[in-house]
């Protein structure tokens, strides 16, 4: 154990050979985890404790005295457990129709409960409210059909609950899917051989193999909720607004700048908090997705008939609440003005004309040009530094250089979105020698600085994993035909993770594609993001020809995503299975 620790901490061993390229290295990933993660989360600190250079509560007691602040404290932790249950539920039920229950047309159910890995955040939101809104097109329905029908009734609490409700189950429809494929058949068949009935086994045999992936995403569904930013602008109305709206507020005010940073840490703590716990679950073991299974799943029949039709009921009213909405947003694209104000279809009216009404306009197309860049250079961007640091931990397994780059790139992963873009915009808005003397608030700089430092920890996570799992005898063997370090990086084992690191980067493009969160901080005024831009367009205030654009802006970006998806789940895998048989 001391020999170990002796060469953790030796301090030839650190230095032993390095070149100036790694030195210039070293420093570069210092200079950019001190001024770009680190030193904006302590000035941060500094801005809420902080007075005169003399500690102070003051905020805290400003904190407590807001009424505003204090409810939306109260609604984030009244949605972060309850949007928990909510999606656990409808989460379970999704994978069990389409993957453990035999249920008529699951493969169709699947693509329509898959839709929200196409669409999600404000765009999604957006949708929602298209239909569901005091103008929406179900509440024009109902108000025909129900005298004195109330317009706002999709407002508040139950509105932002249903709508993330929905727009959540995407990590169940990946991860508890693959959980299920880890279920094996035999232990199925062995209990009912044993005289258990079918609910009895899907309580006692399966659903205990599903436990471990279905705690992990309930305590990320929980992080949502507490961080939930959309929903909440665009349908909690006055009534039911959550931390991140609230900070969003409070930063755009001077004087409660103050209480903006706050807010901001109590959220990450909390966020923190909860990753712990999810990490404390993960390390129990049980890792049932990458077991050896014997006998694949077979599905089941449901053999009380008057379960099977409720249950085939309930299937299919979930998926029309998860396709209509992308399905108007298609089919609206291709109308009018006038019949997008009066939320009524008619075939006859369609054309292309909003599409060419994107294009005619440098207003109308510049968001969608300026996030595909802004996510395109972010996704390059975190690809190079995460391979090269990835590259330094793999050269230098078990020492104190490897663990201090990897949790230093972790540290946004245990950060709220909106804490970060705080941080960088209190931080920068003013001269730091450190940057150069340049301020960056209000530049097209600061938001890719963003953009890359939030996606750092699923990127690190993802990539360090394909560089472990290569096998040291190519590097060995390159290096006794001669190939020195670079060569051997460069032809042997880049090529290796190369289907992974492109897969992750399309991945970090799409996420970022039409962020809002982040960009609501952070956008240029003069070159706004797709979120931004959508977010203005969804004001009720706005015009026919806006919501027309929306509705373009989304269905291009369901076209980019379904490729993206594609590229990473469809071709990909299939590379990989090839790989797999050679």
């Amino acid at each position: 154990m001391s020999a170990k620790a002796k060469k953790k901490f030796d301090p030839k061993a650190f230095i032993k050979g390095l070149t100036p390229g790694k030195v210039i290295l070293f420093i570069l990933f210092a200079w950019f985890i001190l001024t770009c993660i680190i030193v904006p989360i302590i000035n941060l600190l500094g801005t809420v404790f902080l007075k005169d250079g003399t500690f102070s509560v003051e905020p805290i007691q400003k904190l407590l005295k807001s009424k505003k602040a204090m409810k939306s404290l109260q609604n984030s932790f009244l949605l972060g457990p309850t949007l928990s249950i909510s999606v656990g539920l409808v989460g379970i039920f999704l994978v069990l129709v389409t993957e453990y229950f035999d249920i008529k047309g699951a493969n169709i159910l699947r693509l329509g409960y898959m839709t929200t890995l196409l669409y999600g955040g404000i765009i999604l939101v957006s949708g929602y409210k298209f239909i569901y809104g005091s103008t929406g097109f179900l509440t024009n329905f109902l108000v025909g059909i129900i005298p004195g029908f109330n317009r706002n009734w999709f407002t508040g609490y139950w509105a932002v609950l249903f709508v993330m409700t929905f727009s959540c189950t995407s990590n169940h429809m990946i991860f508890l899917r693959n959980a299920m494929r880890a279920v094996d058949f035999q232990t199925v068949e062995a209990a009912r051989n044993m005289g258990a009935g079918q609910w009895t086994i899907l309580r006692r045999v399966v659903l205990p193999v599903l436990l471990p992936s279905l705690f992990a995403v309930t305590i990320l569904t929980f992080i949502t909720g507490l961080s939930a930013m959309s929903a909440p602008l665009l349908v909690g109305g006055t009534q039911f607004q959550t931390i991140n709206p609230m900070i969003k507020t409070f930063a755009d005010t001077v004087n409660s700048k103050d209480l903006a940073s706050l807010l901001s840490l109590v959220l990450g703590c909390a966020t923190m908090l909860l990753l712990f716990i999810m990490t404390r679950i993960e390390k129990r073991g049980h890792y049932m997705s990458v077991s050896k299974v014997k006998t694949r799943i077979i599905k089941q029949k449901i053999t009380n008939p008057v379960a099977n039709v409720i249950v085939h009921v309930i299937a299919y009213v979930l998926f029309a609440i998860y396709v209509i909405p992308v399905v108007l947003i298609v089919l609206f694209s291709f109308t009018n003005a006038k019949n997008i104000t009066t939320r009524t279809l008619d075939f006859s009216s369609f054309s292309l004309d909003n599409y060419a009404y994107l294009l005619q306009n440098v207003n109308n197309y510049r968001p969608f040009v300026v996030s595909i860049c802004y996510s395109a250079a972010a996704a390059v961007m975190v690809g190079l530094i995460v391979v090269a640091a990835c590259r330094i931990m793999q050269k230098r397994k078990n020492t104190l250089t490897a663990s201090t780059l990897e949790y230093s790139l972790m540290i946004p992963w245990m950060l709220p979105t909106t804490l970060v873009a705080l941080a960088l915009v209190l931080l920068y808005n003013r001269q730091q020698w450190y940057m150069f003397n340049t301020v960056l608030t209000g530049t097209l700089v600061i938001m890719l600085i963003g953009y890359v430092v939030i996606k750092l920890p699923f990127t690190m996570r993802m990539t360090k994993a394909a560089f472990f799992g290569l096998d040291d005898a190519l590097e060995d063997a390159a290096h006794n035909l001669g190939a020195g370090e670079l060569t051997t990086f460069r032809r042997v084992i880049f090529p290796a993770i190369l289907p992974t690191v492109m897969a992750i980067a399309a991945l970090n493009f799409n996420g970022l594609l039409g962020d809002y969160d982040m960009s609501a901080f952070l956008y240029h005024p003069l070159n706004p993001t797709l979120g931004v831009k959508i977010k203005s367009l969804t004001d009720e205030t706005s015009n026919p020809n806006g919501t027309a654009l929306t509705f373009v802006y989304a269905v291009l970006m369901m076209i980019i995503s379904g490729i993206v998806l594609y590229l990473v789940y469809g071709r990909g895998s299939k590379d990989n299975t090839r790989s797999k048989v050679k």
